[in-house]
């Protein structure tokens, strides 16, 4: 009797012990628009939380007409190299074109609804003409591509003409091809047919075997929506443009406004054409706020640079810092304090800068300069500006002056001063 209450004991044991295992624990994230470094720093943040949080699969919703290669590669290179399944899924009314064809091949399981397609993975170039690429650069991408098809047991000879005839596929199409391992019109029933299903995840199989599910929703990491941003190409050429000449303009004429505004344009537009990784345009927009706050210190502004110096730092600190490991609730914590430290700053800053102006506003408003030795900035035509005590004014002289030259003011009229050449 005895014998019979424990191994009935043992036996309830057990079968509680399949029922808690047998329920999949999903990390979901969608992926929508194009595919950039946004993405893969969204999916990199799936990812960690997927292995944080013991999930036992990564489920992408992809919605995307295509993206940046380099972006992609990275995509692809961290699915397979995942150490739990990855899914992907595109749902109905969603496009897998392009670069998504190349990470929906590179998933564990990829799952497409009736009424969407796959497929026309040519690259492209931008210019004039007919827009083809050299033969070399199809060549390698087809390689690339059917390699990754062929290594998770799907048809490669299909997904090379994805790239070399932008062949496209319907879901029904791909199905029959062996691109996709089955066809889902809602998430429900996708999950429900990844029961019984085994894949090979980094040499171990793994076989989906559940009676129940749970998903955990994955939010976008403050980082990747920046840089989605900042990445759009149309917005990165515009920003790289305005850098460039906005600096011109300020270098070669008076006033500091054009070259803070394009010094940070230009490390923006940077970032977004991939020339700087995320975290050195974190660390490169926090030096240049110091920069702007040690400027705006030492040659007052009337709080330009300063507020340069507070947007360059909080914008730095946001992007800077990614630390997988933190609880999610710090993520959601975290941007609301730095934007407070940001409030805070502006505000001392605003602070000072009343300050400032009430003082000057105490001396003499006429003559406050006379006496006082500045650095011509540009003379033409007996006109031109000067530098005096960090502030510009408006000059004239009967004298003929250069850039560089060390004068004196000798009166003010107005916003004008006289001024004189004295030697060094």
């Amino acid at each position: 009797m005895r014998a019979y209450v424990i191994s009935a004991l043992i036996i309830l044991f057990l079968t509680i012990s399949a029922v808690q295992a047998s329920e999949l624990k999903i990390a979901r994230v969608e992926v929508r628009g194009e595919i950039n470094e946004g993405t893969y720093i969204t999916l990199q943040h799936a990812y960690d939380f997927a292995l944080r949080k013991n999930c036992d699969a990564l489920l992408v919703v992809l919605d995307t007409p295509g993206g940046v290669l380099s972006s992609t590669q990275k995509i692809v290179l961290l699915f397979m190299n995942s150490e739990i399944p990855v899914v992907i899924y595109v749902p109905k009314g969603a496009m897998c074109a392009s670069a998504g064809s190349i990470i929906l091949l590179s998933a564990h399981v990829a799952v497409m609804a009736n009424g969407t397609a796959v497929g026309a993975a040519t690259p492209v170039t931008i210019g004039f003409g007919s827009g083809k690429v050299e033969n070399k650069t199809v060549n390698y991408l087809a390689g690339y591509v059917s390699d990754i098809a062929r290594s998770r047991g799907r048809n490669a000879e299909v997904a090379k003409k994805f790239v070399t005839q932008a062949l496209t596929l319907t879901a029904e199409e791909a199905l029959n091809q062996n691109v996709i391992d089955f066809i889902a019109d809602s998430e429900h029933e996708m999950i429900e047919k990844l029961n019984g299903i085994s894949v090979n995840v980094n040499g171990r199989k793994v076989k989906f075997s559940f009676d129940s599910y749970r998903i955990l929703e994955v939010n976008k990491p403050l980082q990747a929506s920046i840089y989605e941003i900042i990445s759009s190409p149309q917005l990165a050429a515009i920003l790289l443009l305005l850098g460039i000449y906005l600096l011109i303009f300020g270098l070669t004429s008076p006033g500091i406004i054009p070259e803070t505004v394009g010094a940070i344009c230009l490390i923006l537009a940077l970032a977004g054409l991939g020339v700087i990784g995320i975290n050195y345009i974190g660390a490169l927009l926090i030096m240049l706020g110091v920069v702007f706050l040690i400027a705006e210190l030492a040659t007052p502004t009337y709080g330009v640079l300063g507020a340069a110096s507070v947007i360059s730092i909080v914008l730095g600190l946001l992007i800077l810092f990614n630390e997988p490991l933190m609880p999610e609730s710090f993520y959601n914590a975290f941007p609301k304090f730095i934007v407070g430290v940001g409030l805070g700053l502006g505000g001392i800053l605003t602070f000072a800068v009343i300050k400032v102006a009430q003082i000057r506003k105490k001396k003499s408003p006429v003559g406050e300069v006379v006496g006082e030795k500045g650095e011509v900035i540009e003379f033409a035509d007996g006109r031109g500006f000067v530098r005096v005590r960090g502030e510009i004014w408006s000059i004239e002289s009967e004298e003929k002056l250069e850039k560089g030259d060390i004068v004196e003011v000798l009166e003010r009229d107005g916003l004008r001063l006289k001024v004189r050449k004295v030697e060094r």
